[in-house]
């Protein structure tokens, strides 16, 4: 059955005065201010090692810009070491200019006097960082190891070969410094991917 030019109108008309809505897939990418970073510092707390690892996104694979290990020797106060700590990263964050950072969550420490050894370079860490005003996430570490290396109690050597793999550096990088690397890496991966579960922001 045909229609004439003036009913077709007279149906748009209808329809527009309506509203159509698009449907919405299930899953989506997510997309967030962070979500293009291109930047990203992976910081893994230690009073007398807190490792680091900045690397940038890009093709064909991200690239390794700096890694390493804060050393805090046995003999410095702690005092010292949390200055020491801070004043490091500020430099980090200042010379490479990262737009997101993330850290390794919190775990349970049988003995407390180490929890909170650890919570205190924590804090010196998470300090220096907020100051720059850049968005903070944490992950938890079988996380991390599951995305890098798909299996959440990986040992620590897979891990470090796994994020040389992935950033083709020449060699393994120490392990505190993969622990960073493969921070970094994981945080990256969340937004690379379709998911429904979200990074924790700090």
């Amino acid at each position: 059955m045909g229609i004439s030019l003036q009913q077709f109108k007279q149906m748009t008309e209808r329809v527009s005065r309506r509203g159509v809505r698009a449907a919405i897939p299930v899953l989506e990418p997510t997309r967030r201010r962070t979500g293009g970073a291109e930047i990203i510092l992976g910081i893994d707390p230690s009073l007398r090692g807190t490792g680091y690892g900045v690397i940038r996104l890009g093709k064909p694979h991200p690239m390794a810009l700096a890694h390493g290990m804060i050393a805090c020797p046995a003999t410095w106060p702690l005092s010292r070491c949390l200055a020491h700590i801070s004043k490091t990263i500020r430099d980090l964050l200042q010379h490479h200019r990262p737009q997101v950072c993330v850290v390794e969550g919190l775990f349970f420490a049988q003995n407390l006097r180490t929890a909170i050894v650890m919570g205190e370079a924590r804090g010196a860490a998470l300090a220096a960082i907020a100051e720059t005003g850049i968005e903070i996430y944490e992950l938890a570490p079988r996380k991390v190891k599951q995305a890098i290396v798909g299996y959440g109690a990986a040992q620590k050597l897979a891990v470090a070969k796994m994020v040389q793999r992935l950033l083709q550096l020449a060699e393994p990088p120490a392990p505190d410094a993969a622990d960073a690397l493969a921070l970094a890496l994981a945080h990256a991966q969340t937004y690379g991917r379709y998911s429904l579960t979200s990074p924790k922001p700090i």
